[in-house]
């Protein structure tokens, strides 16, 4: 084996007029958005524990550092050629485009140049820093921020481009605004990878290699199951024990990588974490952060608040306990993929990426809990969580897990094994104690991180009428992100300002206008693409074609058709045709989704639920 070399870069160091390739045989970028999110949480919730808004950023050099892992290089051809870490690499590069997306329009002072650390130009020509040939059509699009169409894409740049939207939701608006270029500074200067290098494939690969598979190490599930074997002396109950973890096991394996871990984290977390570490610098990690990182351990650390004291309570801890959150956390992530009937609020939490609703999900459940009972708890707390992210969402707030984790955290530990009655209002109450609802924002309108959310919404809006109309449910057709046919969030509106001169004089206030949720609906991406441009009195005859939301719309819509005619009149709703749309039509649909969003998205809902 040739020379080895192995330094610690900071990003800037790493990536600054740095150019890596990636050999054709591993080009594939696999990251999914709980990477991704995890990522993001991590960065930025190490920050904000040393930001504070009086800091002046020369202050950020002093802040706390993070360890983002290793890479390994093969160095040939004076070329740099990513062995391990390209889903590092690529990642960070997304974030770094957001980055600089994000501050384009801020005064030139409080901007950080970091085009460097993206790309590099020689003789008039760009070319990023991480070059893969059938990937740089795509980062370009995202550099310049032009759309670009995913269908028939390769399987790497369709997770780029799904990686690039998870970070435009989930950044935390605390580090978008004021603190967006002190995170910059210490994302350059703080965090740091290791670099090491070898100068042939071979020796780079069994660096690789040795880092990665000498050794079989256990896992701290595998841990945990011979500690808590190890204390059950009777042979048959220890047989027992074994098989019901073995089998289990396997069986949430089969849902994901890394679904077993998360099972346990989740479950421990739900029933017995009582502290959250506090965002300060020199905070110690409390039982809420020991489990997500060494339960294993954690669980040895507790036995005495598990109630593990003989080799009976460690049977009961794996036979009983394991058991029962373990099958529920299962049904949870089957909830979370498809949609089954009295579980749906579990996957709409889970298309906004909501990963704290299963730790709120079990903590009110007990291992003696009845099938119905346990049902009815969840469906309580979905619906909870569904109705206090559609509010946050209306009000452009964040729900990025580091936003959300302590307040989820007290929810969490104030519902812990209660009963259906009481739980809901518990949670009625909390509710009662938000600021910002529906009526608090009457300008809900479309920008760059919100499509996702409001894709989600419209499409709750359109099924919610369609259901009640007597129509079966499409939500799933709504939101599905594959075929031709798939559904995108379109303008009633066309973006010519010259059709409503009348009305308008400058530009910004149309495109104010224009993309505020009254005039969008939720319609099949080639409709917009054969009649998009076209004024809306042309366009009203095709919308009837379309689906209840968009066909209200049309007179049409009035006649002969039973079962939403029926709908209005029980409801209430102001729905009527528009044969023209200008501003107040406009403010009409405003508010009419409006309060369709307040009959969906109801805290009365949870009493009436546990039958109070």
């Amino acid at each position: 084996m040739g020379d080895i070399e192995g330094k610690a870069r900071t990003v800037r160091e790493l990536l600054k007029g740095i150019k890596y390739s990636v050999d054709y045989y591993q080009r594939e970028y696999k990251w999914q958005d709980k990477q991704l999110r995890e990522l993001i949480d991590d960065l930025t919730g190490k920050f904000l524990e040393d930001f504070q808004n009086d800091h002046t950023r020369a202050q950020v050099a002093k802040y706390g550092h993070y360890f983002l892992g290793s890479i390994i290089v093969s160095s040939k051809d004076n070329q740099k050629y990513l062995v391990d870490g390209q889903q590092r690499l690529t990642s960070l590069t997304l974030l770094l485009i957001y980055l600089r997306n994000l501050q384009k329009n801020r005064p030139q002072s409080e901007q950080v140049n970091i085009d460097e650390l993206i790309y590099s130009e020689k003789f008039g020509t760009k070319s990023f820093n991480l070059t893969i040939e059938e990937r740089a059509s795509c980062m370009e699009a995202l550099f310049e921020e032009q759309p670009i169409d995913s269908a028939d894409q390769p399987e790497s740049v369709q997770n780029i481009l799904g990686r690039y939207q998870d970070i435009q939701q989930c950044f935390p608006y605390e580090v978008a605004g004021k603190a967006l270029p002190y995170f910059i500074d210490w994302l350059n200067e703080n965090v740091h990878l290791v670099e090491i290098t070898a100068h042939s494939d071979e020796d780079a690969y069994t660096i690789f290699e040795t880092m990665n598979d000498r050794g079989l190490s256990l896992s701290p599930t595998e841990m945990l199951k011979g500690f808590l074997l190890a204390n059950i002396t009777d042979p048959i109950k220890k047989n027992t024990a074994s098989k019901l973890w073995k089998d289990r096991i396997h069986e949430l394996n089969e849902l994901g990588k890394e679904v077993e871990a998360d099972t346990f984290k989740t479950w421990l977390r739900s029933q017995y974490a009582t502290k959250i570490r506090e965002r300060k610098r020199g905070a110690k990690p409390e039982d809420f952060d020991r489990i997500a990182t060494e339960f294993h351990r954690w669980v040895r650390d507790s036995r005495e608040l598990l109630g593990l004291q003989d080799s009976k309570d460690y049977f009961r801890f794996i036979e009983h306990d394991f058991n029962f959150y373990s099958r529920q956390y299962k049904r949870l992530m089957h909830a979370a993929h498809e949609k089954v009937d009295g579980l749906e609020y579990i996957l709409y939490n889970a298309q906004h990426s909501f990963t704290l609703q299963y730790m709120l999900l079990l903590a009110p459940l007990n291992p003696d809990d009845q099938e119905d009972i346990v049902n009815l708890k969840l469906r309580i707390v979905s619906k909870f969580v569904d109705i206090l992210l559609a509010w946050r969402l209306w009000n452009f707030r964040s729900i990025a897990y580091s936003t959300m984790q302590y307040a989820m955290f007290l929810v969490m530990r104030d519902i812990r094994g209660l009963d259906p009655k009481t739980l809901a209002q518990k949670l009625t109450d909390t509710l009662a104690k938000e600021k910002e609802t529906f009526a608090t924002n009457d300008r809900l309108y479309l920008h760059q991180q919100n499509r996702r959310y409001l894709h989600r919404m419209l499409a709750r809006l359109t099924e919610w009428i369609e259901v009640n109309s007597g129509m079966p449910s499409h939500y799933l057709e709504y939101v599905s992100d594959s075929g031709r046919g798939r559904y995108e969030v379109e303008h009633i509106w066309a973006n010519r300002l010259e059709q409503h001169a009348d009305e308008f004089s400058h530009e910004s206030d149309f495109l104010e206008y224009r993309n505020r949720i009254g005039g969008l609906l939720l319609l099949p991406k080639t409709f917009n693409g054969s009649y998009g441009d076209l004024p809306y009195e042309s366009k009203l005859p095709h919308y009837f074609s379309q689906n209840l939301l968009a066909k209200s719309l049309n007179p049409q819509c009035y006649e002969k058709n039973p079962g939403f005619l029926q709908f209005t009149k029980d409801s209430g709703l102001p729905f009527h045709a528009h044969k023209e749309f200008k501003k107040a039509d406009l403010d009409a649909r405003n508010t009419l989704y409006r309060q369709i969003a307040e009959r969906i998205w109801n805290p009365k809902s949870l009493l009436a639920e546990a039958g109070k």
